[in-house]
C-alpha cells in the first residue's frame, strides 16, 4: 500500500486525497452489511457504525457506546456470547470490497495516466 501510495503521489498530489475516498466507499460496503445484521434492542448499536478511510487503507469503526465490544467478543464471566457482526459482515462481502477498491484504484490511475 505504502509503495502504491508514493508512486500515485508522484503522479497528482491529489492522489492521497482520492485514495482516501476510494479506501472509504470501500470500507463503506462492510458498514453497510454490518448495520443490517448488528443485534437490536434499540437501534444505537447500528447507528454508531461508521465506515472511515486512510490513505493506508480502509476500516469500519464502532463508537460512543461502553458495550460494543462486549457485544462483539463477548464476556464469558457474565455469560454474554460473542456476536462478531462486523467479522461476519467482512466474511460476507470481501470479494466485492477487494473487487471494488481494486475497479476504483484503476480508474484513478487511468484518469491521471
Amino acid at each position: 500500500m505504502a509503495e502504491l501510495q508514493a508512486g500515485l503521489k508522484k503522479l497528482d498530489g491529489d492522489m492521497p486525497k482520492s485514495l482516501q475516498k476510494i479506501s472509504k466507499a470501500s470500507a463503506d460496503v462492510v458498514a453497510q452489511e454490518a448495520k443490517g445484521i448488528v443485534p437490536r434492542r434499540t437501534g444505537a448499536l447500528g447507528a454508531a457504525i461508521k465506515p472511515s478511510g486512510t490513505t493506508k487503507g480502509g476500516f469500519v469503526r464502532v463508537g460512543g457506546l461502553p458495550y460494543h465490544r462486549v457485544i462483539h467478543f463477548g464476556w464469558a464471566g457474565h455469560n454474554i456470547k460473542p456476536n462478531p457482526f462486523l467479522y461476519h459482515a467482512l466474511d460476507t462481502r470481501r470479494d466485492e470490497v477487494v473487487d471494488k477498491f481494486e475497479r476504483e484504484v484503476a480508474a484513478l490511475v487511468d484518469k491521471v495516466v
